[in-house]
């Protein structure tokens, strides 16, 4: 009779931490489903021209556009951001250094689920743009000029998809202390790169808006589908401040018995 309680114990904690885990899923699932809801609404906003949107998009172009006219230096400042340190080619390459990395860990997978967000964002972004064809700002005085077209903005989603990579990667690798400030910086560059192409007038509010949501969207589905794999694989369930991997400082992250 004694025994009985210590028997149960363990497939209490298992039902406990398979509730959490499909918590979790599901959590991943809505932010999928509301960031890709909210992009649909953007595009169908966008393509009908609704007036209240456009009025929103013109305003804050036009008052960015004056700021950026009136202060040279800042605009200078906002054009390094834009074009070097926040630049998808920069962010791209980061990504890529850190997928061979991942494969020379021999986190294979985990280097699939980077290489595999980071395509499929560029490509979902590419295939977006050239459905929608929305032109881009035509200021009076503009101070910064993009080729292509400008519904979603590709460097927000760039931004978006790639420091969610980095951060979900390498979070294990940092201390528990240092991990708010990790946070902090993508939630900053990501807002800060949105807010560097409205204030060049390369791009409508709505095109960022959109960029960020749609960034999200493959994220949250491509990040479920690493999460189905490691329940799949007989690996331990993981909260997202603890990143994707939190096996990744082991010899054989991806060994079931780490």
């Amino acid at each position: 009779m004694t025994a009985r309680p210590a028997a149960t114990a363990p497939r209490r904690s298992r039902r406990d931490a398979d509730r959490r885990f499909g918590i979790r899923l599901f959590g991943s699932a809505a932010v999928a489903a509301v960031a890709a809801a909210v992009f649909g609404l953007l595009l169908v906003l966008v393509e009908s021209g609704w007036h209240p949107l456009r009025l929103l998009d013109a305003g804050a172009a036009r008052w960015l556009n004056r700021t950026a006219l009136d202060h040279p230096a800042w605009t200078g400042t906002l054009r390094f951001f834009s074009d070097v340190v926040w630049d998808p080619v920069t962010l791209r390459a980061a990504v890529a250094v850190l997928t061979l990395w991942l494969a020379y860990r021999r986190a294979w997978r985990l280097a699939a689920w980077s290489a595999v967000t980071a395509v499929a964002g560029g490509l979902t972004g590419l295939l977006a743009k050239t459905v929608v064809e929305r032109a881009r700002p035509a200021l009076p005085d503009p101070v910064a000029h993009a080729p292509g077209f400008s519904f979603p903005s590709g460097h927000a989603m760039t931004a978006t998809t790639s420091f969610a990579i980095l951060l979900l990667v390498l979070l294990p690798m940092v201390r528990r202390g240092l991990r708010p400030l990790c946070w902090a910086v993508a939630a900053v560059s990501v807002l800060g790169v949105g807010f560097t192409r409205i204030a060049l007038g390369v791009h409508w509010l709505s095109d960022v808006a959109g960029g960020w949501t749609l960034g999200l969207a493959v994220v949250a589905l491509t990040g479920w589908s690493f999460e189905a794999w490691r329940a799949d694989a007989g690996l331990g369930r993981t909260e997202v401040a603890e990143g994707l991997e939190p096996e990744l400082g082991d010899d054989d992250p991806e060994s079931p018995s780490t």
